[in-house]
């Protein structure tokens, strides 16, 4: 089930689109360059072997971790964000072959279903995109993906909550300066978004962006298992984010999936090991 028909609609013209537009103008390989297919089949596979073990990747990402070590939400990546994936998921998110979301959408799969174990009756709940970045796509990344997989059955057991929401940036607390746009918006520019940005920053820039949609038409989570679910995971500000805006609406957040990690555990190949939504079997 996918709990809003409008966000269902949008996503669907916009594979719609993109679907025509590879049939119209020829393409090449977004990894290798290779002619006649926006990922060739060589490069097919490499993907899925990058995303064929899921593994846990909180660890990596400082705003998921408590200061004594403890793991404040558990999170299962996909795949590393590097190599054909870092490249397929780049290529996707600019353009939104479809080609590509059909391969990125089946690791996502995988991670779905290594995070869930034996657990049923999960909500999985996107992380919203910006205003400017849908405007920019004409579509949402992780909405499209988590649509394709419903619409072909590949997550049975699980409902797509379109729950949360992008909002202005609360005031700043007492004796927290307030920055003129203009500084905002040079220094975004210069870090490239949040690319570059260190915790805290990462952390500060997020905080109060998110929140649970409200009204008649709005998916209920009150009291709710949640899954969150993004593309990248680096610091893990955007997730955390996402979790308090989903507890402070009553949902019970089990844990998050991502497609890709950019800071993969030592040994990068290493399984999920378990389910990792909290009070799943396994976890603790």
């Amino acid at each position: 089930m996918y709990a809003r028909p409008l966000a269902r609609l949008s996503d669907r013209t916009a594979a719609a689109a993109a679907e025509v537009l590879a049939l119209a103008i020829p393409v090449e390989c977004i990894c290798c360059g290779a002619e006649d297919s926006a990922l060739c089949g060589a490069c097919a596979r490499q993907v899925r072997l990058l995303t064929l073990r899921p593994f846990r990747a909180e660890a990596q990402a400082p705003a998921l971790m408590d200061t004594d070590g403890s793991v404040l939400l558990p999170v299962v990546a996909a795949g590393a964000y590097r190599a054909e994936l870092a490249q397929c998921l780049l290529s996707f998110k600019s353009h939104g072959q479809a080609r590509l979301a059909g391969e990125l959408a089946r690791g996502l799969a995988r991670a779905l279903h290594a995070a869930a174990g034996p657990a049923e009756g999960l909500v999985l709940v996107p992380v919203p995109t910006s205003g400017a970045a849908f405007r920019k796509r004409g579509f949402s990344p992780v909405h499209l993906l988590l649509r394709r997989l419903v619409r072909g059955d590949e997550i049975t057991g699980f409902t797509v909550a379109d729950a949360l929401r992008k909002t202005a940036r609360p005031a700043p607390g007492p004796g927290t300066p307030e920055l003129s746009p203009r500084v905002v918006m040079n220094g975004l520019r210069r870090a490239g978004g949040q690319k570059g940005l260190g915790r805290g920053a990462r952390s500060r820039r997020v905080r109060g962006t998110m929140r649970a949609r409200a009204g008649p038409w709005s998916p209920a989570v009150l009291g709710r298992t949640c899954i969150i679910v993004d593309d990248v995971l680096t610091t893990g500000a955007t997730v955390a984010e996402a979790a308090r805006a989903l507890r402070a609406a009553g949902a019970l957040v089990g844990g998050a999936v991502v497609l890709a990690a950019t800071r993969p555990p030592a040994t990068a190949d290493g399984d999920a090991s378990g389910p990792a939504v909290a009070g799943a079997t396994g976890v603790k």
